[in-house]
């Protein structure tokens, strides 16, 4: 009986990196109309450049740009940037059918937790941008572990908190080589989120792949002896 259900958070409830690369275009916007004399193509290329060293959620990007570009900080041009990058993450929304799908979850009585890679600031702000900060029993996030998925750590905490056993609980996440190695490794039935897969990814080794998240209510039903949803679309279920 699945008892408990955890969720990456981004690309698997938010689509993170349709808000990233709005935010980082509003902020080379901020930057160009401040004053900065570089190409749009240029800019774009640093800043994907800094991420790609330094990760998604590294909060000097800016700094660094500018220290790069000019060998300083204008503060006009960082503050520019700042402000339009901001303005545009608070945009961030959810994937089609997620409150929904965690409204019909709560209803049959499951535990919901998140597990991410995120610093502990981070994902709160997402959450209550979102509107979910009270939606999760459990939210797990880099700051709890110290260590990334796949290590067993986040999941065996965010488990651990939710009361759960591995067995009873499903890991609802994008990122197979994170998500699924890390939730299986534990014993947890995994389920690959490919609606927000960024990597083109063929196999994910998941026990159920889903195009639409409101197809975990479908899962847990039959996983729980129900009849399933009306209506509903067939899951793709991975011998």
């Amino acid at each position: 009986m699945i008892r408990a259900i955890i969720f990456d958070l981004d690309n698997t409830l938010t689509d993170f990196m349709k808000m990233k690369a709005d935010a980082v275009s509003a902020a080379i916007d901020g930057m160009l109309d401040a004053g900065l004399k570089r190409s749009r193509t240029e800019l774009q290329a640093r800043i994907d450049a800094i991420y790609q060293a330094k990760g998604l959620e590294y909060q000097r990007v800016f700094d660094e740009l500018l220290m790069l570009e000019l060998g300083t900080i204008d503060p006009k041009i960082h503050a520019a940037g700042i402000v339009a990058y901001r303005k545009a993450r608070s945009a961030m929304v959810l994937y089609p059918k997620v409150q929904l799908t965690l409204l019909e979850l709560a209803k049959r009585g499951i535990r919901l937790g998140v597990v991410s890679d995120a610093p502990r600031a981070q994902v709160w702000q997402r959450l209550c941008s979102l509107g979910l900060q009270h939606v999760f029993d459990a939210v797990v996030t880099f700051d709890d572990t110290q260590v990334r998925k796949p290590e067993p750590a986040p999941f065996r905490e965010v488990l651990r908190r939710l009361g759960v056993e591995p067995a009873d609980s499903l890991m609802v996440g994008d990122w197979p080589e994170r998500d699924v190695v890390g939730g299986r490794s534990l014993g947890m039935k995994t389920v690959f989120a490919r609606y927000g897969d960024t990597f083109g990814t063929v196999e994910s080794g998941a026990d159920y792949d889903i195009d639409d998240v409101f197809e975990l209510v479908a899962i847990v039903d039959r996983l729980d002896g129900g009849a399933g949803v009306p209506g509903g679309r067939r899951t793709h279920e991975r011998g």
